[in-house]
């Protein structure tokens, strides 16, 4: 009795993937395996005749979850739902990572953007004939990486721990994008910040640092477990896919230290566009108080001459009138020269 005599372990023509499902398929030897599969029969074939299964999901339901945990046999499955945190767990017999997706927003300019960075989530669990990959929002799509993977069979070839390292590299990758335009956005406003009347206000800073705090939240808690599975042999993970691994891990090591660095200058450039405000606040005052002081000479006579006492002193002179004017401009006038000197106007 050959393979294909075996119920349920070749290729359906009745039955499509389940529902959630973006992409279900088969690889022996690096190859993909023409037919279309239900993630059981795929893991079934896979079982009997090697290879393994790769299940691709798009922001499934808790049901279509738990439908598909019985199916291939991973329990956690049915445990899984919304956003995921980022973290990595290694077992003897299933790995799960938990991967923040991130994307660089294009604005016009860093002092008009409400939003810098855009995060999703992918979730891939790691068993001994399957990996299945859980996307939630359309960050990053893993079709592209699928296609770039089919066509380098050679990696394929190594197990369902080529996909994991795959999926580990395109988010690094990802991330290290992000961060250079962080750092193109930081050089931005770090020149107008030191530009005269610079647009840039204290709110922008405060923009950049919580969406480097929100950058850095996704890649921290990755750091430490990446490199423990890089460096712990475990049965899931051939020595050449660790090797890999431990170059990713550099990556993100990389990445970390440069987000800690973006916020030191954006500590910095926010602390120096505090006291540019208080000093163009204090110039301003300045500037105020100034024009007060010369108005206050003409408020003056004129409150005195106003009081309309019939015995005021100069009050029939013939040129009490010009005289008057002539003295509030003329002491008008020294005051703002003085004020000008001292550069208060």
């Amino acid at each position: 009795m050959t393979s294909g005599d075996l119920a349920g372990t070749g290729p359906s023509t009745r039955t499509r993937p389940s529902a959630g499902i973006v992409d279900c398929a088969l690889y022996r030897e690096g190859e993909r395996v023409p037919g279309t599969w239900t993630p059981g029969e795929a893991l079934a074939r896979a079982r009997l005749d090697g290879g393994f299964v790769w299940v691709g999901l798009f922001e499934p339901t808790q049901d279509q979850l738990a439908d598909l945990a019985v199916e291939v046999g991973i329990s956690q499955l049915a445990r899984q739902g919304g956003m995921p945190r980022p973290g990595l767990r290694g077992h003897r017999d299933l790995i799960s990572a938990r991967l923040a997706t991130v994307r660089h927003i294009a604005n016009e300019s860093p002092t008009t953007a409400s939003e810098i960075v855009e995060t999703g989530g992918i979730t891939a669990f790691l068993a001994a004939e399957v990996i299945i990959t859980i996307r939630h929002r359309d960050i990053t799509g893993l079709g592209v990486l699928r296609r770039e993977l089919e066509a380098t069979p050679d990696r394929l070839a190594q197990g369902p721990a080529a996909v994991l390292h795959a999926v580990i590299a395109k988010a690094v990758d990802d991330y290290l994008a992000v961060t250079a335009a962080f750092e193109r956005d930081i050089d931005h406003i770090e020149a107008l910040v030191f530009a005269p009347r610079s647009p840039v206000g204290a709110e922008h800073m405060y923009l950049m640092k919580r969406e480097i705090v929100e950058l850095h939240r996704a890649i921290a808690p990755l750091v430490a477990p990446l490199r423990a599975l890089a460096e712990s042999p475990n049965s899931l993970v051939p020595q050449q896919v660790r090797s890999r691994l431990r170059d990713v891990d550099g990556q993100l090591t990389s990445v970390t230290e440069r987000i800690a660095e973006y916020d030191d200058v954006l500590t910095t450039l926010l602390n120096a566009t505090l006291a540019k405000v208080a000093l163009q606040q204090n110039g301003d005052m300045r500037k105020i108080t100034a024009w007060a002081a010369v108005i206050a000479v003409p408020t003056m006579v004129v409150g005195v001459y106003g009081m309309n006492f019939e015995h005021m002193p100069e009050l029939h002179w013939t040129y009490g009138y010009p005289i008057a004017i002539a003295v509030v401009l003329f002491s008008s006038f020294v005051l703002h020269r003085v004020f000008r000197r001292n550069r208060w106007l």
